[in-house]
């Protein structure tokens, strides 16, 4: 039995996540319901040139995050490693503020995921109650984050594993379909050219999709999560945020043009896109112009596994979220203990009772639960914005205080073109989301938009004034790389 399997219950997580674990859970976070289903939506909107306008700039600034994130976690990899970063690098306040916005987001985010279970499992047995399947979906869950991190890991590898197959499959027949060898007919590209294609709706609606596309890549900042306990994060992490990125490219990109090849942007079916209309899913759609009626089925069965999927790295991240805030002097101490296999069982415990509080907000009071939604909607943008922030006060902290940038374990990309473009990026997403609504001063339509914001700021000010904590100087920024213990040692004596 190594070390880390020998480990007891004072207060640290394992690092019990492989490589493979690390990479296929940054990949499977961010391919769900949003590229399945909605990513039809994002092309009748746009258009098909719009719509991977829309993807390739996403996927661009997502890279950029992505390295910033790993600059950061190979030199201090910990878990709920957001806060912590915010908190060392830019203001004690933004990390209280950044580590309870993440950790409600994802709380949130599992309800809704089991809710959405529970839906897609109509499609087979109508007749049995909705809450049932999401009573099981939210054991299962539960179940397998309070095994270990490996359990966890090896789950989420497998699960993430069915989606990148069915995404392979799918490239493969629609190729096949686009060429006529499939389906019956050539398509070709005559899509591309009808009507008003390929763009659309010109810049705004390509920043509509924007919009859209921003959701669909939430997930991937969880590499920055695991690399707390990740057996190898100075070698994981980097690998994990090189192949994701090209693998991210290369599935959306080609998804999105499969798509926009075959059905054309003027089809109702893609207008009706949404997360719980399995038959309208426009992977089914094109499964089914192959010839493939068993389409619809099996659909079903992949945007189940997903919806779990989701849910489950949302426990998990929650989870290590909570743990970090306490040990971070954010949130009660008890919520650090960890059990003699790492987990942090009470913050495990708190996040299942909150998610379980609000799906029964869904039944109980409707209103309720969408006031809740609606509070963690903006969230994902607003973490991406303090990782960026955060990578920006870092590296100039670090130049700064004489250091060479020879000496970090991971370089991010064209500095400080990548933290400054995820802000820009950022504040155009969160602006945009609705901005007709103030248009029309529409003032409910703009609170339910936008109420993640002023959330955030609430939380900021209160700890700001609270604790009289101010921005730290680039020249008293803590750059120095540590390990686990170490960190979490630093942050409690801030």
């Amino acid at each position: 039995m190594n070390e880390n399997e020998s480990q007891e219950s004072n207060g640290q997580v394992k690092r019990g996540l492989k490589a493979r674990h690390v990479s296929m859970i940054a990949l499977g976070g961010c391919i769900g319901t949003g590229l399945f289903v909605a990513s039809g939506s994002a092309i009748s909107q746009a258009g098909p040139g719009g719509a991977l306008t829309a993807y390739v700039l996403m996927g661009l600034m997502v890279y950029f995050l992505m390295t910033s994130l790993g600059e950061m976690a190979t030199n201090m990899p910990i878990s709920g490693s957001f806060a912590a970063y915010s908190s060392k690098y830019v203001d004690p306040a933004l990390g209280f503020a950044m580590g309870w916005n993440y950790w409600f987001n994802w709380a949130i985010t599992v309800a809704v995921d089991i809710s959405t279970a529970a839906l897609v499992m109509k499609f087979w047995l109508p007749n049995v109650p909705a809450w049932i399947w999401s009573a099981i979906a939210l054991a299962i869950i539960f179940l397998i984050n309070a095994m270990s991190v490996s359990t966890f890991g090896e789950t989420e590898f497998w699960m993430s594993a069915i989606k990148v197959v069915t995404i392979i499959i799918f490239l493969a027949v629609g190729a096949l379909t686009i060429f006529g060898i499939m389906g019956g007919h050539f398509v070709g590209m005559r899509n591309f050219s009808i009507k008003h294609a390929p763009f659309v709706g010109g810049f705004p609606a390509i920043l509509s999709v924007f919009v859209v596309a921003g959701f669909s890549f939430q997930g991937t900042e969880l590499v920055g999560i695991t690399a707390g306990e990740s057996q190898d994060p100075q070698h994981s992490v980097p690998k994990a945020i090189n192949e994701v990125f090209w693998r991210i490219i290369l599935f959306y990109i080609l998804t999105i043009f499969v798509i926009a090849a075959i059905i054309p942007y003027t089809s109702h079916s893609l207008l009706g896109s949404s997360a719980t209309d399995i038959a309208i899913s426009p992977f089914t759609l094109v499964f089914q112009r192959a010839g493939l009626a068993a389409a619809a089925s099996v659909m079903n069965a992949v945007i189940l596994t997903s919806v779990i999927s989701s849910a489950n790295s949302g426990m998990y991240a929650s989870t290590r979220m909570l743990y970090s805030l306490s040990n971070s002097g954010y949130a009660p101490k008890a919520l650090g203990k960890t059990a003699p296999n790492g987990i942090p069982y009470y913050s495990l415990l708190v996040t299942t009772f909150v998610s379980l509080l609000t799906f029964i907000s869904s039944i109980a009071g409707p209103k309720i639960y969408m006031w809740l939604v609606a509070a963690s909607g903006l969230t994902g943008f607003i973490a991406w914005f303090g990782i960026a922030i955060s990578h920006y006060r870092f590296r100039r902290a670090f130049v700064k205080q004489g250091h060479s940038i020879s000496e970090l374990k991971y370089h991010a990309k064209l500095f400080p073109f990548g933290p400054v473009l995820c802000l820009i990026l950022c504040i155009l997403v969160i602006v945009g989301q609705n901005p007709q609504a103030f248009m029309n001063f529409d003032w409910k339509q703009v609170l339910v938009t936008y109420m993640s914001v002023p959330l955030v700021l609430v939380l900021y000010i209160w700890y700001k004034i609270k604790h009289h904590t101010k921005i730290i100087p680039l020249d008293k920024v803590d750059v120095s790389p540590a390990h686990e213990d170490e960190n979490l040692s630093k942050l409690n004596n801030k």
